[in-house]
């Protein structure tokens, strides 16, 4: 039994548009709260916001590792990894906090990895990230405009890529997904696919000859297994990752399904619904 159908072309642009525009306000509202309590759209890690980070090889339980730095900054959860390897992160302390700190991890865990992240690097690494981020979505934008050459259409292609990448981290918020390097380069990736399945339907709709039912229908089915094909992939790196305690795929993998979860729903309610009230407006059919 079907419990769900949507037909791309038994919709008004106007009914299309509603649901992703309302989704989109949300997730801007939520973005700007945590842009005014933590200084970034989303919470950072410490890739952004300093820190430590520690790898250990050791049998102890996690919850005696938290005992052994309990006068730590300590974050949780701790990543467990295979063959006993153990992922702290600390967050950021003064000089003797950290000394005090490496002098205990040396002594109990001889073998670990120690890496410190000075919060003033964390804050060039934002800048940098801020800016690796807008000029992707800016260059992306020029290439589309460049490729439809008309005004509304490649609008639709950009809003449709921006109210991706908004919902996304908007979800990394609420889901507590940290924005980290490995999160960052997700979400640049994630303008990539964004932009693929929207230049599909407005290339078939535009660029063919054809009633705009059948147009859209054709486009809505091809697009539809090409990004259900990639979430499929995504879910099985996912999984297989996370049951073998990779670190960092995970994280990048969940982004990226959440983002491809949202594409569908901007491309073919938001980007579909302006492209069809466009030739709709211009006398098509």
């Amino acid at each position: 039994m079907v419990l769900f159908t949507y037909d791309v072309n038994r919709y008004t642009p106007r009914q299309m548009v509603i649901i992703p525009m309302v989704i989109l306000a949300i997730s801007l509202a939520i973005l700007g709260y945590t842009m005014v309590t933590t200084g970034f759209p989303v919470k950072p890690g410490i890739d952004f916001s300093g820190g430590t980070a520690v790898t250990i090889f050791t049998t102890d339980s996690t919850d005696t590792l938290q005992d052994t730095f309990s006068g730590y900054p300590l974050i949780l959860p701790i990543q467990v990894g295979t063959n006993n390897v153990k992922f702290l992160k600390f967050g950021p302390m003064d000089d003797s906090s950290f000394e005090s700190l490496a002098a205990l991890i040396n002594q109990k865990y001889p073998d670990a990895r120690i890496d410190q992240i000075g919060a003033s690097f964390g804050q060039t690494l934002q800048q940098q990230a801020t800016l690796a981020l807008v000029f992707s979505f800016i260059g992306m934008a020029i290439v589309v405009f460049i490729a439809f050459r008309t005004f509304i259409p490649s609008s639709a292609v950009v809003l449709s890529a921006f109210a991706d990448i908004a919902m996304t981290a908007a979800a990394m918020t609420v889901l507590g997904i940290e924005l980290t390097l490995p999160t960052m380069a997700a979400l640049l990736m994630l303008i990539g696919y964004s932009v693929d399945s929207d230049i599909l339907l407005t290339m078939r709709v535009l660029k063919r000859q054809g009633k705009l039912d059948e147009k859209l229908g054709g486009a809505f089915r091809t697009g539809i297994i090409m990004t259900t094909t990639t979430m499929v992939a995504v879910a099985a790196m996912w999984i297989v990752t996370s049951v073998g305690n990779v670190p960092v795929i995970p994280q990048i993998s969940a982004v990226l399904f959440i983002g491809l979860a949202f594409d569908m729903l901007n491309t073919w309610l938001t980007n579909a619904g302006i492209i069809k009230w466009y030739v709709l407006k211009r006398g098509g059919k």
